[in-house]
């Protein structure tokens, strides 16, 4: 009976140790591949996410400032975003007419801030990928000269490369790109702010490769004489 036991006890311990070295080769396996030993472009991607709506609440910002000290609206960024869904009658929010649409002028434009920013989210995606590739462990300075180049190559390809021939196409008229309607510099600078927001605001979304704590040294206990 005592050898019976004796028997059972250790295969108990052999199933604990065994569960022991899995739970180590878990870790090892993990640990092989952790941190990763390329470019993290995922996490780089989900950053650009994020902080590309801050970066459009940014620029937006600038955008509803400073259009009254050129004599527009302050939402003037967001009537002529809006021509693309809704063509010219977009221009017409909060103007003389009021109330173009069965929704009121406020909710339209709300509506619109709203796109907005989520456009920013999605382009801010790739240029905060394409900065974080460029210059990421670079100083601001370049991070901001980088993103400033990266800025307006969006903006020449979304306004001149795609706009320009894809709301005449959808909407029968092309507002966006209208010098008349909207001066290229504004949409240059609002491409600027942009970028530059999300070279300021880049070391929030760098990747930082989380490290296990070590098992710290067992401290000897006094000894008293």
């Amino acid at each position: 009976m005592d050898t019976l036991d004796a028997k059972r006890r250790e295969a108990a311990e052999l199933r604990a140790r065994a569960a022991e070295i899995e739970a180590e080769l878990v870790h090892s396996e993990a640990d092989r591949h952790w941190p990763p030993k390329t470019f993290y472009g995922a996490y780089y991607a989900t950053s650009g996410f994020l902080l590309g709506g801050i970066a459009a609440m940014v620029s937006l910002l600038v955008n509803v400032i400073g259009a009254p000290i050129a004599g527009k609206s302050p939402l003037e960024l967001i009537r002529v975003y809006l021509t693309f869904p809704l063509g010219e009658k977009a221009l017409l929010l909060t103007g003389q007419e009021t109330d173009v649409y069965v929704i009121g002028d406020g909710v339209i434009l709300a509506i619109g801030c709203c796109l907005y920013i989520g456009t920013g989210m999605l382009l801010g995606v790739p240029l905060y990928y394409f900065l974080a590739r460029i210059a990421g462990n670079a100083s601001l300075i370049v991070r901001l000269i980088v993103a400033s180049l990266l800025a307006l190559a969006l903006w020449g390809l979304m306004f001149y490369g795609i706009l320009s021939w894809l709301q005449p196409m959808v909407c029968d008229g092309n507002w966006i790109t209208d010098p008349k309607v909207m001066p290229p510099w504004v949409a240059a600078v609002t491409h600027l702010v942009f970028g530059w927001t999300l070279a300021v605001l880049y070391p929030l979304g760098q990747f930082t490769p989380y490290q296990r704590p070590t098992d710290a040294p067992e401290t000897p206990e006094p000894t008293t004489a």
